[in-house]
């Protein structure tokens, strides 16, 4: 099935932030649903499995919005997931999530769960987030203790090590006190520094 579509108002620089650097954004979406993508000015040319083809340019479509600024391969890549799963529809907005300022830059949700976890944060007192590791639970409320700093919300950051498992003991393991809780609040530190 052959799919066209028109990106009106054409915009080239939204066209270049869409395309990416030598077309690679259409070129991974074209690999991830098996299809051939053509452009020729605003036009978009989508060939392929109907299915396939009609989830291509709903991601194109919705990359286009997003593409005011340029795009990174990983928030395509991510975009891609997204629409795989059938959650493109719910994908994070520039006006869903809060946005968290800290000296380096602004940071806001890329996923529709990481923008639920922000809403949490933001409106409880106490979250509690579980999931694999990589999705930013700890980056994310790291980032939220410092916005909150940062707009004098809260006078300080405490933190504080993971209760211990079962057959741990610190009392045992060599070092002192800052040897054995260090590896612990290591990805803390890590985040502070990063948005410090």
């Amino acid at each position: 099935m052959i799919l066209r579509h028109s990106f009106t108002p054409a915009d080239n620089a939204r066209l270049a932030h869409l395309c990416g650097s030598l077309d690679e954004h259409l070129r991974a979406i074209e690999t991830a649903f098996a299809v051939r993508i053509g452009r020729r000015a605003e036009t978009v040319r989508v060939d392929g499995p109907k299915d396939n083809a009609e989830a291509a340019m709903a991601l194109l479509q919705h990359l286009y919005q997003r593409a005011r600024k340029p795009l990174d391969a990983q928030a395509v890549q991510l975009a891609i997931v997204e629409a795989t799963r059938g959650a493109l529809a719910e994908t994070v907005t520039d006006s869903g999530a809060p946005h968290l300022q800290t000296r380096r830059a602004d940071l806001a949700a890329r996923t529709p769960n990481q923008a639920r976890y922000l809403e949490q944060i933001v409106s409880h007192d106490l979250t509690i987030g579980i999931g694999p590791a990589g999705t930013g639970k700890t980056f994310l409320a790291v980032a939220c203790a410092v916005d909150a700093l940062l707009r004098s919300q809260v006078q300080r950051i405490v933190l504080t090590r993971p209760a211990v498992e079962a057959g741990e003991r610190l009392g045992f393991l060599p070092g002192d006190l800052t040897q054995k809780v260090d590896p612990y609040l290591r990805p803390l530190y890590d985040a502070l520094y990063d948005l410090l």
